[in-house]
């Protein structure tokens, strides 16, 4: 496995421990289609929540929350569209929310939490 996936596989696991640990279940990690890939589908109470996870060991090419632009964000509805025709989870709301992690090489992570951005 490369360095850049080990450390998004890194802050995936952190993103899944970090929502876990405010009592959120984890529904889905990685699902797949052909359209692209959904880092993590939790509920968070009546909420289905489709979360990317962004990874970087520092900020020179920008904070992690970045990388989200507007055309990932369609991305992800539409897959979020999909795993819902496709599973048997129904929600009251929906949205999309993005988990940046910055790993530094020493230190902890510093993990920024971003709700309903698209």
């Amino acid at each position: 496995m490369a360095a850049k996936d080990e450390l998004g596989a890194l802050g995936e696991r952190i993103a899944v421990a970090m929502l876990e640990e405010d009592g959120w279940r984890i529904l889905d990690r990685n699902w797949r289609c052909r359209e692209g890939e959904i880092d993590i589908v939790a509920r968070d109470g009546a909420t289905i929540a489709f979360v990317e996870v962004k990874t970087r060991s520092g900020t020179r090419f920008g904070h992690p929350a970045e990388a989200v632009h507007p055309a990932k964000l369609e991305r992800l509805r539409r897959l979020a569209a999909r795993w819902l025709r496709e599973h048997a989870e129904h929600a009251e709301e929906v949205r999309v929310d993005v988990v940046a992690v910055l790993r530094p090489r020493t230190g902890p992570a510093l993990v920024q939490h971003l709700k309903a951005v698209g």
